[in-house]
């Protein structure tokens, strides 16, 4: 390399590769919590909760009002905001969706689009469709010169919070005593409550508790993406497409395909932006065409 030429990597200067594949990780994060909420729900329920981009604004426009009119911060705001919303979610399942299970899941699906559409009609009507800013906590702002990029604080600490929630999400469900309870009530729920556990009141904390995962997103992307009755249509078809690519009610595949598809994602901008909206719908038909149920999902 010559004196004064800029280090390349591919043809591309260092810094916009690195910001690329951090604002990547960043959409990824938020990918693999909203399709890890997802696949828990239809995992474990069988719903598909279309009603979780609508949620996941609602998480965050909790975090707007616990700042405005409780004086509550982030902090406060990532404990309540997710209770809050479980709780609203438990009452939802308890008196609709549980009329469901014995239907086909296009009911399930049904029920939730329109739920999506009253609460996202509420909250424009109210807000509009404007940004409200929402403020990065003091103890995250600013961040750090890596040299080859600067790493803003706060998303790095959505990077590291989003992959703690979700590999534990999946070692409770996967490697815990409950959540061998709860892949047992999905295959024999009459068996299951045999032996005296309370498999109605085990769905709908389930229910609760993929709702929080959504509400959690919420508030941790209010700060990065300001909070708007949009947010959750903007982001749902793309996490829908992450759990298709994943294996429907796969909880490894919603994690590591929400994150490989946020970095896909984030370097096809780099390399080919023009394909940048589109690429994740393209590998979707692609896997689809070679494996129907997924990349980790169970063949029929």
């Amino acid at each position: 390399m010559r004196a004064g030429e800029e280090i390349t990597i591919f043809g591309v200067p260092p810094q916009a590769l690195f910001g690329q594949l951090l604002i990547g990780l960043i959409n990824g994060s938020f990918y693999a919590l909203l399709s890890l909420g997802l696949s828990v729900i239809f995992g474990l329920l069988n719903i598909i909760n279309f009603a979780h981009g609508a949620q996941y604004m609602m998480g965050a426009f909790l975090a707007y009002f616990l700042l405005q009119y409780a004086g509550l911060g982030y902090w406060w705001a990532l404990l309540i905001a997710p209770v809050l919303m479980a709780g609203l979610g438990m009452a939802l399942e308890r008196t609709t969706l549980k009329r469901l299970y014995h239907l086909d899941h296009l009911y399930g699906l049904l029920l939730t689009f329109g739920f999506a559409l009253i609460i996202q009609g509420v909250f424009r009507h109210g807000f509009g469709s404007s940004g409200l800013p929402y403020p990065i906590p003091p103890e995250l702002t600013g961040g750090r010169n890596l040299g080859f990029m600067f790493l803003p604080n706060y998303r790095a600490w959505v990077i590291v919070a989003s992959i703690i929630v979700c590999f534990g999400t999946w070692y409770l469900i996967e490697r815990t005593k409950l959540g061998s309870y709860l892949r047992a009530a999905t295959e024999n729920a009459t068996l299951v409550q045999a032996f005296g556990i309370n498999v109605p009141r085990m769905v709908t904390l389930t229910y609760g508790f993929g709702v929080a995962l959504a509400a959690l997103a919420g508030v941790m992307a209010a700060p990065i993406y300001q909070v708007s009755p949009l947010m959750g249509s903007n982001i749902i078809i793309v996490v829908f497409a992450v759990v298709v690519i994943g294996g429907m009610g796969s909880i490894m595949g919603a994690i590591v395909t929400g994150f490989g598809l946020g970095i896909v994602e984030g370097l096809t901008k780099v390399f080919y932006p023009e394909a940048s909206n589109t690429v994740i719908f393209v590998i979707m038909a692609i896997v689809l065409l070679i494996r129907p149920a997924g990349l980790f999902g169970r063949r029929a």
